[in-house]
């Protein structure tokens, strides 16, 4: 599923118009990330949390050449899903 599909599935089951159901979209992914800008988690109970993990320095390879290279450290959005999508997704009920 894509953003526009996404959209169209939002205000179907809202009956809301395309038009607000994007911008719903919109304003989600806003405050998402500025959560996870911060360095907050954003928790939503059955569903999941998003969250930012540290990745430390690291050396890799060149696969062209072989070469050592070195990889800063870094942040990384993830997402961990909760035990009620988990079973929704594996056809179990919660």
């Amino acid at each position: 599923m894509n953003r526009k599909e996404l959209i169209e599935a939002l205000a179907d089951k809202t009956g809301s118009s395309k038009v607000d159901a994007d911008r719903s979209i919109a304003a989600l992914i806003d405050i998402v990330t500025t959560a996870l800008k911060k360095g907050d988690n954003v928790a939503l109970v059955g569903f999941g949390t998003f969250e930012v993990r540290k990745r430390g320095a690291r050396v890799g390879r060149n696969p062209a050449t072989g070469a050592e290279l070195k990889i800063k450290a870094s942040k990384a959005p993830a997402f961990k899903a909760g035990a009620t999508l988990k079973a929704a997704v594996n056809g179990v009920k919660k």
